[in-house]
Parts: C-alpha cells; structure tokens; sequence
C-alpha cells in the first residue's frame, strides 16, 4: 500500500504553536580562536532556522525592508565619500568609493529577486521564482570582483605614477564614515538575512563588512602618507583589491552549493529524527530537502505498519504537523506513506 499526501496543510500548523522547543545542538565544525572569529565575521551562515520566521511573505518583505534601508545609508556613505576624493586625490579612497557605490547597486538585483520570488509558481515555473535570488546573489560575486580589478587597476597606475594627496584629515574622516556606514549595514542584512534564512542576503552583508574594512585599510593609507610614506595609498589600494578577492571564495561557495540543491546535513538531520519521532512512523528510508531562495522544500518517504488507509492518513498529517513545527521556513513537504507488506514487494510506483 502506497499512499501520497500533499503539503497544502504544512502552513497552517506552522503558526499554531510559539517554537519554544529546543532543536538540539547543530553539527558545526567550524575554527575558533582568531581564525574562527574572522570567519565568523567573513562567511556567517545564511540561516538558524530555530529562529527563523515561518511565513514566507513576512520574510520577504523583511529582507526587502532591508534592502531598502541598507541601499539608502550606502548611497549616503557614497556621496559624502566621492566629495573627498575630489578634495584628496586619494586613490585608496576612490577604490572604496567605488566599491561602496557597487555594494549599493548590489541591492538592486536582490530587491527584484525577493520581489520575483513572492509571485506563484505558473506551467513553467512550476517550483515558482524563489531561486531568482540565489542567481542575484552571483550577480553580487560578479560585481565585487570587478569592483576589486578597477580597484586595483586604479592603485597599480597610482603606484606607476604618483601624486601628491591633499587634505589627508578628510580622508581619514571619510574612511571612518565608510567603515561606520558599512559595519552598520552588514549587522543589518547578516542579521536579517540569518533570520529569512536568504544565502543572498547574507551574502550582501558580507560584501558590506569587507568595503567597511576596506574603508579602516584607506584611513591606514592616509596615516601612512602623512608620517611619509607616499606610496602607502596606493598600496593599500592594492591590497583591499587582494583581501576582496580572497574572501569573496567562501560567498561564492555557499551560493554555488545552493544552485546545486546543496543543504545543511544538520537539517536533513533535524527533518528526518522529527519524521521517525512522529507515532506510527516505523522509519523514513528517505528524505530530500532543498533550499528555493531563503525557503525550503522537500519530501520524504514514511514506512508504516501494515494499517487501512485511513490510519496511514492520519500518521501523514501528524508528520507534515511535526515537520512544519520543526522547520519554520519550510514552504512544502510531500510526504509519501508506504507500509511494509508493500515496501517488502517488487513495486514501481516511485
């Protein structure tokens, strides 16, 4: 006996209950001490989804609200910055200023893929349009990197050709505005992108929080100038280029392993010891999980007792209940009942 049942149910369970249960330890290896702070800084992780929000328009428009705000304290930084350069002469600042106005137009093609994502899945688009936003996420890879090669072009034709800066104090200043202004916006988007459980998001935030340092790096340029060393702009110019590069792999990573329906085994975990704790349920010989965007979809197989169909229904509707209270940014689960006397036959139904 076999025996299917859709996921139209999953959402409604999921506001039901507050999620105060405790879903256990995560299996993270990640470094600690020095090594694992930067990391922690430089390749966060896209979700916990213990404190996820379940409801998949509430995250979207979250992760557009920030967006909205971040885009707009980056446009800020950005034009206050672009003075300066034309004050200064700063080829270090000019690679930051460039950098940030990218970071800014970043968050243009992650705002239409949240938008994109919320419209229903049509006859083509039969999954809907959530992985627009893993797609804007290599958009964002795409133009960091060139904003590091003009960077560094810029600073190499620098170090070739010297020139004198002015008005250092304003530089230094308007470091200080960029690191500020950036740290500002990556707590911002990390922080919600965690939340809505968006790689892309996340990955904005991350792009943020290397233009604020490579802002710090610019002040570092300016100070080295005024004790005397004039090639210090440019040089560092040259390594924000380098440092961009280097860290950009671990983001293209996490984006990469999502196109590629890659997930966190903790949560295929998680899924499954909640599917084999639902009564009934005798064991759950698989299950799928992916990530469309910053929600996720699966399916799992149950095998049941020997029992009427009735009996499995109910053991079904039980799991997607669990599955739903233990996941809270799952979108769909379709779980498929079997029971032994036909999982121990020749069958082809699947």
């Amino acid at each position: 006996m076999s025996h299917d049942h859709d996921s139209h149910n999953t959402r409604e369970h999921s506001h039901e209950h507050e999620h105060e249960h405790d879903h256990g330890p995560h299996g993270h290896s990640h470094p600690t001490g020095v090594k694992g702070f930067l990391y922690g800084l430089f390749v966060p992780h896209s979700h916990d989804a213990a404190d996820s929000i379940d409801d998949a328009l509430e995250a979207s428009v979250e992760g557009v609200r920030a967006l909205k705000i971040s885009l707009f304290i980056l446009l800020a930084t950005t034009v206050l910055q672009f003075a300066v350069v034309l004050v200064s002469g700063s080829v270090a600042l000019l690679a930051d200023t460039i950098h940030n106005f990218s970071d800014a137009l970043t968050a243009v093609p992650l705002w239409i893929a949240f938008i994109l994502g919320r419209r229903i899945a049509t006859r083509r688009y039969t999954y809907g349009y959530g992985r627009a936003e893993d797609l804007a996420g290599l958009f964002i890879v795409a133009v960091v990197a060139l904003s590091a090669i003009v960077a560094a072009w810029q600073s190499i034709t620098r170090l070739i050709h010297p020139h004198t800066l002015h008005n250092l104090w304003w530089v230094v200043a308007a470091g200080l505005i960029g690191f500020l202004g950036n740290e500002a916006v990556a707590i911002y988007r990390i922080r919600v992108g965690q939340r809505i459980g968006s790689a892309a998001l996340v990955a904005d935030g991350v792009h943020a929080r290397l233009d604020g340092f490579t802002s710090l790096a610019v002040v570092l340029g300016a100070v080295g100038v005024m004790i005397g060393f004039p090639l210090a702009d440019p040089i560092v110019g040259i390594l924000i280029s380098a440092a961009i590069i280097v860290l950009l792999w671990g983001t293209v990573r996490s984006i990469g392993r999502r196109l590629m329906d890659g997930i966190e085994p903790e949560l295929v975990d998680r899924a499954q010891s909640t599917l084999e704790h639902t009564p009934g349920v005798l064991a759950v010989p698989k299950v799928q999980l992916r990530w469309v965007g910053h929600r996720l979809q699966g399916a799992a197989t149950l095998l049941v007792a020997n029992i009427p169909l009735s009996a499995a229904d109910e053991i079904v509707h039980e799991a997607q209940h669990q599955i739903a209270h233990a996941i809270p940014n799952l979108d769909e689960m379709t779980l498929t009942a079997t029971s032994t006397a036909s999982a121990s036959m020749p069958h082809s139904h699947h």
